[in-house]
Order: structure tokens, then C-alpha cells, then sequence
């Protein structure tokens, strides 16, 4: 069987995480640039093989002054650091639309295995006959693993920022045309 390309539609796809603030709320960000694709045999997506870039200069939480302490050498160091990079290395149906996503993430030169939860939204033509497969993408990883460690204590001793990290990412991917 043959391989097929597709490639991450960045227009219809959108990055997000979400950080415990004061242990009471939840923070959301987004990467605003971002690009990947996968490889597959035919059209079936099992085993997979999938390769996804973050712009790290591109993070948004609606709060400019909270972006750029976020690029910073406290969080992710993003001069020194500019993507975060993640390809897989294995990607298994479940049941139904539920696969399981493991792979290597590298944050700030540190590379460590994470599994994820992909679920098959899918596969449509759009107005331009274009083929596309979407996927919603979640988990959580531990932002200590990665070397993202700066935080601060509250009045009462908690922690100011949560340790774990929800990565949400609604990604669709376009059918490259041979």
C-alpha cells in the first residue's frame, strides 16, 4: 500500500493548555503558529506516523505582559528554545473513534515520552474537494519533566501555578495531493 501525506491545516486547528492558577482557577493559553503532519499507509491511520512543531514565540493568554514573562528564562525560554517539537511512536486504535497518541516531546532541549488521547472526528471534502480528517488530541504532562519549574507561593504556602499541564489541540489535517 502506498504512503499518504497530510499535512496539519493551521487555519482550521487550534493548539491550547490549560495551568491551574492559585489552585482555585484554570489559566488557558494557545500557540497561535504551529505546522505537522502525518504519514499513513492509504487512508487508515493506524500506526501512524505523526511529526508536530510549536512556535514557542507565538504562546497567547490574552495577557501581553503574561506572554512575554512566559517566553521568558522562568518558563520556556523561547530565544534559546523556539519550538517545541513532538513525533510519535505509536498511535493505536482504542475502540471507535479513541486511539492512544505516544511519542516524544522535547520542551527546552529536554525530550521525554507522553501519551495522549486522539479522537477521530471525521473525514470530510471541503468546498474544494480537498479531503480532510480531524482529530481532538488531549492529555497532560508534567511541566517539572520539561525543566518549567518557576513558580511562587501564596499567602497560605500553595503553589501560585499548577504543575500539570492539559494540552488540548482540535487538529485538522488536509490529504496531500500527489
Amino acid at each position: 500500500m502506498s504512503k499518504t501525506i497530510w499535512n496539519v491545516d493551521a487555519l482550521h486547528s487550534e493548539v491550547q493548555f490549560k495551568v491551574k492558577h492559585l489552585v482555585i482557577s484554570t489559566v488557558t493559553g494557545s500557540f497561535k503558529s504551529f505546522n505537522g503532519r502525518a504519514v499513513t499507509e492509504g487512508d487508515q491511520f493506524e500506526n501512524a506516523g505523526i511529526e508536530f512543531n510549536v512556535d514557542v514565540k507565538s504562546v497567547d493568554t490574552g495577557q501581553p505582559g503574561r506572554d512575554e514573562h512566559l517566553k521568558n528564562a522562568d518558563f520556556f525560554e523561547a530565544e534559546t528554545y523556539p519550538q517545541f517539537t513532538f513525533t510519535s511512536t505509536s498511535f493505536t486504535q482504542i475502540k471507535g473513534d479513541l486511539y492512544k497518541l505516544v511519542g516524544d516531546l522535547t520542551m527546552k532541549g529536554i525530550t521525554k515520552e507522553v501519551e495522549l488521547e486522539a479522537e477521530y472526528g471525521g473525514t470530510e471534502r471541503d468546498h474544494l474537494g480537498n479531503i480532510k480528517v480531524g482529530f481532538e488530541v488531549n492529555g497532560t504532562i508534567d511541566r517539572k519533566d520539561f525543566n518549567v519549574t518557576f513558580n511562587s507561593l501564596t499567602e497560605t504556602g500553595g503553589l501560585a501555578l499548577g504543575e500539570k499541564i492539559k494540552v488540548i489541540a482540535n487538529i485538522q489535517l488536509a490529504k496531500q495531493v500527489a
